[in-house]
């Protein structure tokens, strides 16, 4: 079955043709600066190892949708010969509230749902709803599926999901633990149970999704027992940008000093914190290493090298209080942008990490600096597995748009 896989920003379109048969991928590419200046199609058509760069006006999600199906369809860069050989289309989902614990088929009633979403992610959901919108209105009557984010998180207990905050306004508000990031720790917990040899169902896996926005997982059984990410996903680890968990009083500390608006106090937390925050030079990982590498004779090495600890330092804390949730642990995993591609970051993680069992495995990690494949850097004798596997949450979100479908 043919699947069109959508992930739709404020100001982009990202797709992926996925054939769910041989889970092979035909196409993809990314429509960027929606209704803009200087909006362009990238498409990649990979059987016949084709890419090609074109600028067109894009006022709208719809206007992305219809540059996307004239490059599958056309004769020289596309792959099929009408949308009839697309049987569905998969959306990926940041933000499903409490309504939402799997896929689901969209529906009228689904996308009125949705639209209550948006206090939770306002940015993503909006754009959501505008890439939905967008295929609804170019391929009417096809099959649309929804992939929840939060949804694989929706397996923790109360005590794991409540915020110790008067309860009403868990009641009123829905204001708890959501989570994100799900269809990636789902993914790389149930490739990690394949690895290990046993039933998922017998399985204690840390999930470690680090990129430019990082969440740790519990995933005991195939489900969560606990997750970093919050109400919203500025909780957790160190990000790019995010200053993850720190003391609420904080917030109203910085406002009554600076005399910040909530909005600009939103925006310092989520766009000026974390690496960059603290490097005071660069959201991205890759600059601090190179600063790291450089050793102290650079301007910026004091600084990248305390931004990088603060991350390792808290990963290393939910490994640990994980195991605890969890009773134990048989595996830890690395996915995502930085997770899959900077061995600095995973050795100063499970260095000193013994006592948990995890005896590393310097030159294994060493060997793997980008990671396309799943690889083992533990020693054998490691009693906990650590593992590097590449995440692929688009095959999720088109695995479950074909047997959502296939079900009607």
């Amino acid at each position: 079955m043919n699947i069109l896989v959508v992930n739709a920003g404020s100001s982009s379109l990202k797709y992926q043709l996925i054939d769910t048969e041989t889970e092979v991928v035909s196409a993809k590419g990314v429509c960027e600066r929606i209704g803009g200046e200087g909006s362009s199609i990238t498409h990649k058509q990979l059987l016949k190892d084709i890419k090609v760069v074109k600028e067109a006006p894009m006022k709208d999600h719809s206007a992305a949708m219809q540059l996307v199906v004239d490059a599958l369809t056309d004769k020289e860069i596309g792959c099929i010969s009408d949308m009839n050989e697309i049987q569905a289309i998969g959306h990926r989902v940041v933000h499903g509230g409490a309504y939402f614990s799997e896929s689901i088929l969209m529906t009228d009633d689904v996308l009125a749902k949705l639209e209550k979403c948006k206090a939770f992610a306002p940015l993503h959901t909006v754009a959501h709803l505008m890439g939905i919108k967008g295929c609804l209105e170019i391929m009417p009557g096809k099959p649309q599926v929804l992939v929840f984010d939060t949804a694989f998180h929706q397996t923790m207990a109360p005590e794991a999901y409540v915020y110790p905050l008067p309860y009403e306004y868990y009641e009123k508000y829905g204001i708890r633990r959501y989570g994100a990031h799900g269809t990636s720790h789902r993914f790389v917990s149930a490739e990690m149970a394949k690895v290990l040899g046993k039933p998922v169902e017998e399985t204690k896996i840390v999930t470690c999704h680090i990129g430019n926005g990082s969440s740790i997982s519990a995933v005991k059984g195939g489900k969560v027992m606990d997750t970093s990410m919050g109400f919203t996903p500025l909780a957790g680890v160190e990000m790019g940008t995010r200053c993850g968990d720190i003391d609420p009083a904080i917030v109203t500390y910085i406002m009554e000093a600076e005399g910040l608006t909530t909005a600009e106090m939103d925006n310092l937390m989520n766009k000026k914190s974390g690496f960059l925050g603290v490097s005071g030079f660069s959201s991205d990982s890759r600059d601090l290493e190179n600063a790291i590498a450089a050793g102290p004779s650079d301007p910026n090495y004091e600084r990248a090298n305390l931004a990088v600890n603060i991350l390792t330092h808290g990963i290393k804390k939910y490994i640990g209080a994980y195991a605890a949730v969890m009773n134990g642990v048989d595996a830890v995993v690395f996915t995502a942008g930085i997770g899959e591609n900077n061995p600095h970051l995973r050795e100063l993680v499970c260095e000193n990490m013994e006592y948990l069992g995890i005896k590393f495995d310097k030159a294994a990690n060493d060997a793997a600096p980008h990671v396309s494949e799943n690889t083992k850097i533990s020693a054998d004798d490691s009693a906990v597995a650590v593992y590097v596997l590449p995440t692929n949450e688009e095959l999720v979100i088109a695995r479950d748009t074909a047997a959502i479908v296939a079900a009607l």
